[in-house]
């Protein structure tokens, strides 16, 4: 009795059809072009959703390998405002830990500014993908007027610091202190960002920043707990309930 040879069957790969198969197809039978139109605009919108996706993939993995950025700046000055004093990480530190690690998967940042005479700066970070696709994160602030600046260097701050915002909350960053000495039941800290918006909104209302913790019973802005921002915000906004101190 003569066996048989048996051959499994080879997996064969599917082919995956696209708006630009359908296309293609369509050209070779001379459809209408209303319907060549349609499956234009179907392989427009396909190839959108592709690049979104990897968009989203990259910023992923990238984000999964970014740490938490060192704080390597030291602000501490008084003025007849009161005394301000925090950390932060400066722009060549935030882009010094993520501008690798970007790179490595296909992301870049770019900024737009605009300084019209007389109005906010807005600074926009734009969050693009080899790919094609982008994201934008636009914040817009008041010239830093503070201290001896002259006008450019009133806009040079503001724009160093929106660039450094928008950069960070694009990316979604963190940033942290080499050490943290405070005592566990004092609540987690507002972050340097809130630091930042707490002094702008005060500077906005002429108030003192050491007013501010008199009223908190801390001894820098630094130390304002996570539970008491809201409030703090809500003081500042109302002006009677922060005054400046009365002479004696």
């Amino acid at each position: 009795m003569n066996e048989v040879e048996t051959i499994a069957p080879t997996s064969m790969p599917v082919p995956v059809t696209t708006p630009m198969t359908l296309l293609a197809g369509a050209l070779e039978r001379g459809m209408a072009p209303e319907m060549i139109k349609q499956l234009m605009d179907l392989q427009e919108r396909w190839e959108a959703t592709q690049a979104r996706k990897a968009f989203d993939n990259a910023m992923a993995a990238a984000k999964a390998e970014i740490p938490v950025i060192f704080k390597n700046r030291t602000v501490d000055f008084t003025s007849a405002k009161g005394r301000t004093n925090y950390k932060h990480e400066d722009l060549a530190e935030v882009a010094r830990t993520v501008n690798p690690i970007l790179a490595k998967h296909g992301l870049s940042y770019r900024f737009r500014t605009k300084s019209p005479v007389g109005e906010p700066i807005s600074v926009t970070c734009v969050v693009s993908h080899r790919d094609g696709f982008f994201e934008e994160n636009e914040l817009i602030a008041g010239r830093d007027e503070t201290g001896n600046k002259n006008s450019i260097q009133a806009i040079g701050s503001t724009l160093t610091y929106l660039q450094r915002m928008t950069l960070k909350a694009a990316l979604g960053l963190a940033a942290s202190d080499d050490d943290d000495g405070r005592a566990a039941d004092a609540g987690e800290p507002i972050t340097t960002e809130q630091q930042a918006t707490i002094i702008l909104a005060l500077e906005a209302k002429g108030r003192p920043v050491q007013k501010l913790c008199e009223v908190f019973n801390i001894e820098k802005l630094s130390d304002l707990p996570q539970r008491s921002y809201k409030a703090a915000l809500e003081k500042i906004a109302n002006a009677k309930s922060i005054k400046p101190q009365e002479p004696s």
